[in-house]
């Protein structure tokens, strides 16, 4: 069993924002559209689409506005349950002891976990149910 089995692509970059509507009108100008507004506990989330391009900003938690702001790189899973099986198997490094949910993101919620790359960097893989 290879994670890899359950990956098809990249399916979003998480950004962090101190100024969401501020964020969704910069990546407008440059012509994303908004793909998806939702509430995230007492925050907001929205989703910028160009293409194949997805990015995921959010209010709420910490940024960095420098170099490196970029939270999470999330590729697209196809099997959540089997890729967590696969990552564990693989000895990859987990950050979340379970797969994690978000029921208000898309129609019917959000399925994930997170793991930390070579040099720390978090790469999440979500299943959009």
């Amino acid at each position: 069993m290879a994670i890899s089995q359950y990956i098809t692509g990249i399916q979003h970059v998480g950004i962090p924002t101190a100024d969401l509507d501020r964020t969704i009108s910069f990546y407008q100008s440059l012509g994303f559209e908004q793909a998806g507004l939702f509430p995230n506990g007492k925050n907001r989330c929205a989703f910028m689409r160009l293409g194949n391009l997805t990015i995921e900003t959010w209010e709420g938690d910490p940024t960095n506005p420098t170099a490196g702001a970029i939270n999470h790189l999330s590729l697209n899973t196809t099997n959540i349950e089997q890729a967590f099986a696969a990552a564990k198997q693989q000895g990859l490094t987990l950050v979340n002891s379970e797969i994690q949910s978000i029921p208000t993101f898309w129609k019917r919620g959000i399925r994930f976990f997170n793991i930390l790359g070579p040099n720390h960097e978090t790469i999440e893989f979500c299943q959009i149910l």
